[in-house]
């Protein structure tokens, strides 16, 4: 008999957000093309997604937006109730997904200077990690720039240790190990931060939830630094390539972008880094880092098990889409191309839907209008069948619709 035990990968396991959303491994493969990965030979093991930091101009009433317009639940909160004299911080939930807004309440809060220069956006892309101390070791000894030691910070659920690392422009990576000497941490969130529920009543027929898990977060760097990203993911993080676009791969008549997607070894966090390319106008991309002044994270693509579903309970509440020509829906090519998928295209074709089929399965995808006053950060939906990919049939529709929307606002 073959003895296969040193060489055999250990079976993934769910995280504790994924245990408390009642996901499973299927849903997890199926809802973000989770992979089979050994962290015991990875240099910076990176488990997944442990929240998404955002820096917005009224933290009470975003906080608020996300629950009545996204389904969200308020999970716990941090503000000068509880001895935060700087600013508020609401931390909301679905499925595993975590966000956190935060809101200055001090006029001497470095998140108004963050706020005046950036709009609201992603500050933090936190990650939970087994170790924090050995991914620091590797951070360091690949040139990261490192802006938080560890330390371990206790209350009375218990101790997390966080260090933080930088990335592109003003993001940063807070690295969140939340098991410390084989203990758990069972507060809500963070210390510092207090249980917290909300007064809000969804209404009648609404959903549990819209989404289930964060699939991707696209980053925008300047022209001529994409490759210096991708690097840094690979050299300093391990990230794996997981794919590339460029040339007519992401082209209209008028602008076009580049793209390299890396991944860390189970494939929960993806990273899509875009940067502007030559063209005759100028491109989403330009447009982002004008107004965001600098470069910073894009779009975050949220999965579902249900697009349809979720697309109708955002429209009413009032949630606004990307349109999509109908001569998108009606290309024979097109449909031949991605031949039967689980819904008629005429369902995808009366909301705006777009579809996309690789050597692996299909996606379902939808891309909404910027949520915030400037035309900045954006959610994208998607609900996988096999597909690992990123919509790339899609990419000539989806950029002449976003063009569209620029040349509305005169940043064509």
């Amino acid at each position: 008999m073959t003895d296969t035990t040193a060489t055999s990968t250990p079976p993934l396991d769910l995280t504790e957000q994924e245990r408390q959303a009642d996901l499973d491994l299927d849903q997890l493969k199926q809802l973000v093309g989770l992979v089979e990965y050994d962290e015991s030979t990875d240099p910076f093991p990176v488990t997944g997604w442990d929240a998404i930091v955002f820096v917005v101009g009224n933290a009470t009433q975003t906080a608020h937006y996300y629950q009545s317009a996204w389904g969200m639940e308020l999970v716990a909160y941090s503000g000068p109730e509880n001895g935060n004299r700087d600013h508020k911080a609401f931390v909301l939930k679905s499925g595993s997904i975590r966000f956190v807004v935060k809101g200055a309440v001090s006029p001497d809060s470095p998140l108004i200077a963050h706020h005046a220069k950036h709009g609201d956006g992603v500050v933090d892309i936190s990650l939970e990690v087994p170790d924090v101390d050995r991914c620091i070791a590797q951070a360091k000894a690949a040139g990261a720039t490192v802006l938080q030691e560890p330390e371990t910070v206790t209350d009375e659920h218990g101790a997390i240790r966080v260090a933080a690392i930088a990335t592109y422009g003003e993001t940063r990576h807070t690295l969140v190990q939340r098991v410390v000497d084989g203990q758990t941490y069972a507060g809500p969130y963070l210390p510092g931060y207090v249980a917290r529920t909300s007064g809000f009543v969804k209404r009648d027929g609404a959903p549990k939830r819209l989404f289930q898990a964060l699939d991707h977060i696209v980053g925008n760097v300047e022209l001529g630094r994409m490759d210096e990203w991708v690097g840094f993911y690979n050299r300093v993080m391990g990230f794996v390539n997981m794919a590339e676009f460029i040339g007519d791969d992401i082209a209209t008549e008028y602008s076009a972008l580049m793209s390299k997607v890396v991944a860390n070894g189970n494939h929960r966090v993806k990273f899509p880094l875009n940067e502007p390319a030559i063209a005759k106008k100028r491109s989403q991309i330009d447009e982002y880092l004008d107004f965001y002044s600098g470069p910073g994270a894009q779009h975050l693509a949220l999965a579902t098990n249900d697009i349809l579903r979720t697309v109708d309970e955002l429209r009413t509440e009032g949630v606004e889409f990307l349109d999509t020509p109908d001569a998108y829906y009606d290309d024979p090519q097109m449909r031949a191309r991605i031949g039967e998928v689980r819904v008629p295209i005429e369902e995808l074709k009366a909301r705006g839907i777009l579809v996309d089929r690789d050597e692996d399965g299909y996606l379902l995808q939808i891309f909404t209008k910027p949520l915030g006053d400037r035309p900045t950060v954006f959610f994208e939906i998607i609900e996988r069948h096999g597909s690992l990919g990123f919509g790339k049939g899609n990419f000539k529709a989806l950029f002449e619709s976003i063009e569209r929307e620029q040349d509305k606002r005169g940043n064509l």
